[in-house]
C-alpha cells in the first residue's frame, strides 16, 4: 500500500526525533549539557527531514547548523550523524544540479564541528567527509540518471508526436491528393464534351459526385480512426475487397483509366494495419500514373510469395522523365513500407510506362 505523501515525509523526521529523544534519555545519557536544550536540537536535526524532497539544500543547511551548534554546547549525539547523512543524500537526489554543488560544501564544515570536541585523529574525520560525499555522489548519480531518463521519454514522446503527424499527413495527402486528381480529371474531361455529348457529361459529372462522396467518407473514415481511444474502429473493407481496391478502382474508371486486378485469395487474411497500407500505396501509384504520366491503363498485382507479400503496379502511360528523382507521393510509399520492414523499387517499366515494386515481411 502507498503511502500519503504527508505520511512518506514526515514519518521519518517524526521517527528520528524520537530515537534521538530516546538516546538522550537513556540510563547512560549522552549529553553534556541541559537536558531541554539537547531535544531542542533533536528537533531541529530530525524536523529538518521533513522538508528534505522539498527544500533538500535548506533542509540540510538547518540540520548541519543544529549538528554543529549540538557538537559545541551539549555534546555530538550518537544519532545526529544518521540524521545528516539522510540528508546529505536528499540533496544530491533532489536538489538542482547548482544548490546540490553547494550542499557538498557544506560537509567539511559540518563533520568538522562534530569532531570538534573530541580528541580524534585527522584520518577520522577525513574518512567520515569521504563516506559522506560518496553518499551525496550516490544521490547525485540517482538524480543525473533520472533526469537522463526523463529527457530520453520526452524526445521519445517528441518523436511520436512527429511520426504521429507525418503519418496524419500522409493518409490526408493519399485521400485528398487522390479523389481531388480523379474529379479534377472527370471535370476536364466533362467540359471537354458537354456541347457534343451531353450523356457522357452526365456520367462524368456523376463520377465526380460519386468520387467526393467517396472522399468524404474516407475522410470520415480516417479522422474516426484518429479520433478513437480504444484502437482502431471495427469499421474496414468489406471482407470481399479486403484491400479496398476494386472501389480504387472504379473511381479510377470514372476518371478514364482502366485498371486490371491481379489479387491472390490469401489478401484477406492480411493484418488490418498491412490492408490499409496496400490500399494507400496502389492508390498513390496509380494517382501519380494518371496525374504525371497520364496513363490510361494500368494493372496491379497483390500476393503473397510464403512470408512475403509484394505488390507491383505497371501502367502504361507516358514514363519517367530521364534522370526523375522521387516526388512525394514515391516518398510516401517509401515510408510507408520502410515502417513495415519492407522495401521498394521503382522505374521505367519493361514495355514503357512506369513499374512500382513494394516488397512487405509478412508476421
Amino acid at each position: 500500500m502507498r503511502l500519503p505523501l504527508g505520511a512518506r515525509e514526515l514519518g521519518p523526521a517524526v521517527g528520528m526525533t524520537a530515537a534521538m529523544v530516546a538516546v538522550r534519555l537513556g540510563p547512560r545519557p549522552e549529553t553534556d549539557g541541559p537536558l531541554p536544550l539537547a531535544f531542542a536540537f533533536a528537533v531541529v536535526i530530525a524536523g529538518s527531514l521533513a522538508v528534505r524532497r522539498r527544500l533538500p539544500l535548506t533542509a540540510y543547511a538547518v540540520g548541519t547548523a543544529g549538528l554543529a551548534a549540538e557538537a559545541l554546547t551539549v555534546g555530538p549525539g550518537p544519532l545526529t550523524p544518521v540524521a545528516n547523512l539522510i540528508g546529505v543524500y536528499y540533496v544530491g537526489l533532489c536538489a538542482t544540479p547548482r544548490r546540490a554543488r553547494l550542499g557538498a560544501l557544506l560537509v567539511l564544515p559540518g563533520v568538522l564541528a562534530y569532531f570538534a570536541p573530541e580528541d580524534a585523529p585527522a584520518s577520522v574525520p577525513v574518512a567520515v567527509v569521504f563516506v559522506w560525499l560518496l553518499v551525496w555522489a550516490a544521490g547525485h548519480g540517482t538524480a543525473r540518471r533520472d533526469r537522463e531518463a526523463e529527457e530520453r521519454r520526452t524526445a521519445q514522446r517528441r518523436e511520436a508526436v512527429l511520426a504521429e503527424r507525418v503519418r496524419i499527413a500522409r493518409e490526408l495527402h493519399d485521400v485528398v491528393g487522390h479523389s481531388v486528381n480523379a474529379m479534377l480529371v472527370q471535370a476536364g474531361a466533362a467540359r471537354v464534351v458537354l456541347d457534343t455529348r451531353p450523356e457522357r457529361t452526365r456520367e462524368l459529372l456523376t463520377g465526380v459526385e460519386r468520387t467526393g462522396r467517396d472522399a468524404l467518407a474516407e475522410l470520415d473514415r480516417l479522422l474516426g480512426l484518429l479520433r478513437a481511444d480504444d484502437g482502431p474502429s471495427a469499421d474496414g473493407p468489406p471482407q470481399d475487397d479486403p484491400c479496398g481496391l476494386g472501389r480504387l478502382v472504379r473511381t479510377l474508371a470514372d476518371a478514364g483509366m482502366a485498371v486490371r486486378l491481379h489479387i491472390t485469395p490469401d489478401a484477406g487474411e492480411l493484418p488490418p494495419h498491412i490492408r490499409t497500407s496496400v490500399h494507400r500505396i496502389v492508390q498513390e501509384a496509380l494517382t501519380n500514373a494518371l496525374r504525371h504520366g497520364r496513363a490510361r491503363a494500368a494493372e496491379v498485382t497483390v500476393g503473397r510469395r510464403e512470408n512475403t507479400l509484394f505488390i507491383r503496379i505497371v501502367d502504361q502511360g507516358d514514363g519517367p522523365a530521364p534522370h526523375y528523382r522521387p516526388g512525394r507521393g514515391l516518398r510516401g510509399i517509401g515510408e510507408r513500407a520502410a515502417a513495415l520492414g519492407g522495401h521498394v523499387e521503382h522505374g521505367p517499366g519493361d514495355h514503357g510506362g512506369f513499374a512500382l515494386s513494394v516488397g512487405v515481411p509478412l508476421p
